[in-house]
Order: structure tokens, then C-alpha cells, then sequence
């Protein structure tokens, strides 16, 4: 729960400005709380496991009861050091505990041990695309500290219950520098780093259940002005509800300083049924929590020889899996970064090009079609009704020339709704093989440019466009059967 720096102006000489908003440019960091995957907690033996009745998973050292000790979690440290791996970051060979003191109703020892001044993981950065552009934040940090309890008020009328079953979870906060310009490069960014968290397995990333949870620290200025002062959104758990807050706090705090109000330092809560973002607390800087180093704790002394062990059990990551589709496949960097937002989408690719499919045009189907209907469905590549082999199979026969582009999405549709298995059958039954019929195919030809005359005429006069509604005619006719490259060529022929 560190706080974003506000005084790195020195630090944003040259760094790009985004789209202006009315004027005013906006400046984004965040503070990303990844809860670690172990199976116990950072300091304790107690379960991390969700959905527990409240208060059975707490334990007398999460509890900080006399006499009780931390010990620090290993998992947890192989975990932070797999992140630093991850992101380019310098891994601390010695880093330091430190009790970070404020009172919450919920946080039972009244201080959360985290690390302050010299943090497990240092700097780093987050490569990602937005449209088409890409894109890099620079991070300033992700240190190791203990999750605290959660009050609960939805059960209870004029009181509020506790929960300490999460006092004590493992949690690493991945800080940013200010380097976001715009809604869409936070929400993508924030994606991009949800991804490379699951991928390699530090985190589950079940946004709803608070194990990937962002603060957005948003701040707007005129161009060439200094930072402006910022305002902490608190724990936002969906990309969308992510988009919505930011958005309302950027139109917000324009229309203070229109106003002539100035903006005061605070942190924030984002309510979706308003969609509005309201104040919950002036915000605190770092000498209000009176770091010191925890007593019970000793440094935590990372050896090279174990950064060396946990880089070799690292799996290939995103970013060297697009290099190699672009190096190996000939992919662009955008599709290649398209195709690894998952391993699972990546692994489907992997196995459609291995069963014969011609990568570009793999490429195309996953990112097109298959995309748009794993969207429409709200369902992952994993439960996708087609298979990896299915769309290989779609594939050659698109490339061998026996299937049109509009008759491949028949054959797709069939193998989504479950019509048919097999590709070559589907085509069969269908009746979509390709006209093979010369005489046939030149009398179509004929009849479409006897009865478009106006089609003709203004292509003959040097209008290209025209030419196309001369195919679109042809393949209309032919059903779909007609090769559109062949139906292109023929027609220049003819009308030349």
C-alpha cells in the first residue's frame, strides 16, 4: 500500500504526452496488489483458500498475539522473484521488512508488515499495445507485505463485521511510475500485467475475488505545467469498472479546477451503480505511517544461485513467444502480441500450426472470427466448440484454394454449432466445393456484365470500385463457389 511518488518531474523530461482532454493532459500510475498464489500466508501456516466461513482461517501469528512470530513464506519470495524476472527487474539480493503503523478495524496487529526502502524488486518495465501503438510503463517497484481482514456491512444494520480470514495473504504491489497518458493505456497496461501474472503462475487473477486489484493514482494538468495534485482510486476489480472510474475522476477534476477549486489529495472510492467516484479519506504520504523495520523480522537475503534455479523453471514468456511468431511465422509484432494474451491462445495457435495450418492465415481466423465469437459467447479459447486441429483443417482448405473466404465461414459456423466435425464433410455436405466449370463460370461472367452496363462503363472509365461490385455480383451468382482471385482476373480480361 505504498503510494505512487508525485515529484518526478525531472523524471518525465521527454516522456510522451497523450491525447489532451479538454486541454488538460492526464497523468496515471498505478499500484497493482497481486495476491500470490501459495497455499498458506506470508507470515503463517493458515490457509489462503477463498470462500471460507469468516474468521476460520486466521491464526494466532496473524492475529499478532503475544508471543507469536512471522516466518517468512519461501514460496512467497520465489513468487516475487519470478515477477523481477518477468519484467526486467533488478532483484534485490538483500531487501528489508519494515511495520507499516495505522489502524483499521480490520488490520488486527494495528501495523501491516510490507517493505519500504529497499523493496525485493526494483524498476522494470511493461511492454503492451494499444490499437495498434506500442507501448511502455516503467515501474518503480513490487515489494512483498501481508494482506489485512475485510469489514464486511452488507449483513449487518448499523454495524459492520469482521472478516480476518485474509489478515496475513500474500501480496506483492507492482508500482508504476506516473507514464500513463490516457484511460485506454491504463486499462491496457493493466491487462498487460494481469497477463503476465497468470502466465507465470504467481497469481490467479480472479478479479473477483480480490486477487488482482488496482489503485489508480489520476492526476490532470495543463501541457508544460507541473504534476498536478492526485486523487488514489482504491481497489478497482474489473477492467471496466477501471475504465469508468478513471474516466469520471479525469472530468471531474477538470471541472474543479474550471471552477477554480483545487484539487486536494485523497483517496477515492469508485461506486458502479452511480458511476461516480467519491472521497473516502484524506490521503496519507509515507511519513504518516511511521515505517521502522520490523524487529521480528530479519532481511531477506536472496542468493544468486536461487534467482538462478527459479529462471531456468520459468516458462517462456509473452513477449519472447510474440518475438519467435514474428521471427519463425512472420507474424506483425501487433497480431504476435494479439495471439499471446494467454497461454491458453497462444498453446491453440502453437497446436493449429503444428497440425498443418498456414500461420498468417491461423493467425487471421483467431484474431478475427474465433475472437469475435469467444467475445460475443464471453467465453475463453478453452471452451471454444472448435478445435486447434478443426481450424487447421479449415485453414488448408483455404489454402489449397478449395474454399472461399464466404464459404469458410459456413464451414466455421458448422463447427461452432456443433453441425458437423469434420471439415471436408461439412464442405461435402454443403455442396461448397469451388466451381471447377469453366463454361460455367464464363456464361456467370457474361449475365453479370450484361446486366450491370453502369458497373461496366464506370470501371472502363477508371473506377476501380467498380470492378468490385462486378465480383461481389459474380460470387453472388456462383453462390460462393467462384474463386474471387480467378473471378477478378477473368473480368479484367473480359472488359479490357
Amino acid at each position: 500500500m505504498n503510494e505512487t511518488v508525485n515529484t518526478f518531474e525531472a523524471q518525465q523530461q521527454g516522456r510522451p504526452t497523450g491525447p489532451l482532454v479538454r486541454g488538460y493532459e492526464v497523468i496515471i500510475g498505478f499500484e497493482t496488489h497481486a495476491q500470490l498464489s501459495t497455499a498458506s500466508k506470508i507470515f503463517s501456516r493458515a490457509s489462503t483458500a477463498f470462500g471460507a466461513e469468516p474468521n476460520t482461517q486466521a491464526c494466532a501469528v496473524d492475529l499478532a498475539l503475544p508471543g507469536t512470530l512471522p516466518v517468512m513464506n519461501k514460496g512467497a519470495v520465489e513468487r516475487a522473484i519470478k515477477l523481477g524476472l518477468a519484467l526486467g527487474s533488478h532483484i534485490a539480493p538483500r531487501s528489508v521488512f519494515a511495520r507499516k503503523n495505522y489502524f483499521y478495524p480490520d488490520l488486527p496487529k494495528g501495523y501491516q508488515i510490507s517493505q519500504f526502502e529497499i523493496p525485493v524488486v526494483q524498476g522494470g518495465a511493461v511492454t503492451f499495445f494499444v490499437g495498434e501503438e506500442q507501448k511502455t510503463v516503467r515501474l518503480v517497484r513490487a515489494h512483498l507485505e501481508e494482506d489485512a481482514g475485510k469489514s464486511l456491512h452488507e449483513d449487518f444494520i448499523g454495524q459492520s463485521g469482521i472478516d480476518l480470514n485474509r489478515a496475513g495473504t500474500p501480496l506483492l504491489e507492482i508500482v508504476t511510475e506516473p507514464d500513463m497518458r490516457s484511460t485506454a493505456e491504463a486499462v491496457a497496461y493493466a491487462k498487460e500485467l494481469h497477463k503476465i501474472v497468470t502466465w507465470i503462475g504467481i497469481c490467479d487473477g480472479n478479479m473477483q475475488e480480490g486477487s488482482f486489484r488496482c489503485d489508480a493514482n489520476v492526476s490532470v494538468r495543463r501541457p508544460g505545467e507541473k504534476l498536478g495534485t492526485r486523487r488514489e482510486i482504491k481497489n478497482l476489480n474489473s477492467f471496466k469498472f477501471m475504465q469508468q472510474a478513471i474516466d469520471y475522476e479525469i472530468r471531474w477534476q477538470i471541472d474543479e479546477i474550471e471552477d477554480g477549486r483545487a484539487i486536494e489529495q485523497a483517496t477515492v472510492l469508485f461506486d458502479p451503480d452511480t458511476g461516480e467516484t467519491r472521497a473516502m479519506r484524506a490521503k496519507e504520504d509515507s511519513a504518516d505511517y511511521r515505517y521502522f523495520p520490523d524487529p521480528d523480522l530479519p532481511p531477506l537475503v536472496i542468493a544468486a544461485d536461487w534467482i538462478e534455479r527459479v529462471k531456468a523453471e520459468m516458462p517462456e514468456l509473452p513477449r519472447a513467444m510474440a518475438e519467435r511468431y514474428v521471427r519463425d511465422h512472420g507474424l506483425s509484432e501487433y497480431d504476435a502480441a494479439q495471439l499471446t494474451q494467454s497461454a491458453a491462445l497462444a498453446g491453440y495457435f502453437d497446436e493449429a500450426v503444428k497440425a498443418g495450418a498456414t500461420p498468417k492465415l491461423a493467425s487471421n481466423w483467431i484474431t478475427g472470427e474465433m475472437a469475435r465469437r469467444l467475445n460475443a459467447a464471453e467465453i475463453g479459447i478453452e471452451a471454444a466448440p472448435v478445435k486447434a486441429q478443426q481450424l487447421a483443417q479449415l485453414v488448408k482448405r483455404i489454402a489449397d484454394g478449395t474454399l472461399p473466404n464466404n464459404a469458410a465461414r459456413q464451414v466455421f459456423e458448422a463447427l461452432w454449432t456443433g453441425e458437423g466435425s469434420d471439415v471436408d464433410a461439412i464442405i461435402e455436405a454443403k455442396d461448397l466445393k469451388p466451381m471447377n466449370d469453366a463454361g460455367a463460370l464464363d456464361k456467370i461472367l457474361d449475365e453479370v456484365i450484361a446486366k450491370n452496363a453502369k458497373n461496366v462503363e464506370e470501371y472502363r472509365g477508371g473506377k476501380e470500385k467498380a470492378l468490385n461490385a462486378l465480383v461481389g455480383q459474380v460470387m453472388k451468382a456462383s453462390g460462393g463457389k467462384a474463386n474471387p482471385a480467378q473471378v477478378t482476373e477473368l473480368l479484367k480480361a473480359k472488359l479490357s
